[in-house]
């Protein structure tokens, strides 16, 4: 249930990152929220599995720069889940320019721990 939980506060995260960022577009199809719900799938797969790895290899630059790199591991991370929802499924986000990414990974990671808080683990 946890990870339900998580998936679909990552969903609402995704959608706001849609919705607020410049340079962050839907495509791969009509329906928006599936759309939406298959990306937050995959990134949150893609933070299960390479973010750990990516942490621990970024730690020294983590340290030097009082943890500002760790927003350009989830930058990368949400590259990553744009190229494989992509190629997967033919559909996600459509991500213009590394600033759109970096102001989009700090919106979903703002609104998705504001959304875990509110649910909660029960």
């Amino acid at each position: 249930m946890n990870f339900i939980a998580r998936w679909l506060a990552t969903a609402v995260a995704v959608a706001a990152a849609a919705w607020i960022v410049p340079g962050i577009d839907i495509v791969g199809g009509d329906n928006a929220w599936i759309i939406i719900t298959v990306f937050a799938l995959v990134l949150s797969l893609v933070n299960i599995g390479l973010k750990p790895i990516l942490q621990m290899l970024s730690l020294p630059l983590t340290f030097l720069t009082f943890g500002i790199f760790y927003l350009i591991v989830n930058t990368l991370l949400l590259y990553i889940a744009s190229w494989l929802t992509d190629g997967l499924f033919g559909m996600g986000l459509h991500i213009a320019t590394f600033g759109s990414a970096f102001v989009a990974s700090i919106v979903i990671s703002i609104v998705s721990s504001l959304v875990n808080s509110l649910i909660g683990d029960k």
